[in-house]
């Protein structure tokens, strides 16, 4: 069974986030993907082949969405592009998703770079991390 991974990005940061789909498309059809409302809309319209299921818009419920699949086991990864520069009106429910993936230690990027790094951890697939396996792919001894 594929690991879950959920994709959101603040308004300001879509762009960077159906960049990045386009770019790992190969990558992230061995998950299931989830998106908030207009993120899964762009990123399903860029990679129509990736299979993504699209909750509520983040300030719609879709955040609490999110923590709720977090608190049921049933999320393995977060990657969320946030805007800090702008004021969201729906901080609380954005802060209590970060949280969440916190408290329950998953995997969670929130920019281009850790969201490229996240994508090769071995523990988002599901492989106990090791010093001996610490990304997938890689050719540590």
């Amino acid at each position: 069974m594929p690991a879950t991974l959920a994709l959101v990005a603040h308004d300001a940061k879509k762009d960077a986030m159906v960049e990045f789909a386009k770019r790992h498309e190969d990558k992230l059809a061995a998950f299931d993907l989830v998106g908030t409302g207009t993120t899964g809309g762009r990123i399903l319209e860029a990679c129509p082949s990736l299979k993504l299921t699209r909750l509520k818009s983040g300030p719609l419920g879709g955040d609490q969405q999110l923590g709720a699949m977090i608190a049921e086991g049933k999320l393995q990864g977060l990657i969320f592009f946030v805007d800090p520069l702008s004021p969201m009106p729906h901080d609380v429910d954005v802060k209590a998703l970060m949280r969440l993936a916190t408290v329950y230690d998953m995997p969670m990027a929130l920019n281009p770079s850790t969201a490229d790094i996240l994508l090769r951890s071995a523990r988002l697939t599901g492989l106990q991390t090791t010093s001996e396996t610490p990304e997938v792919g890689s050719k540590a001894s």
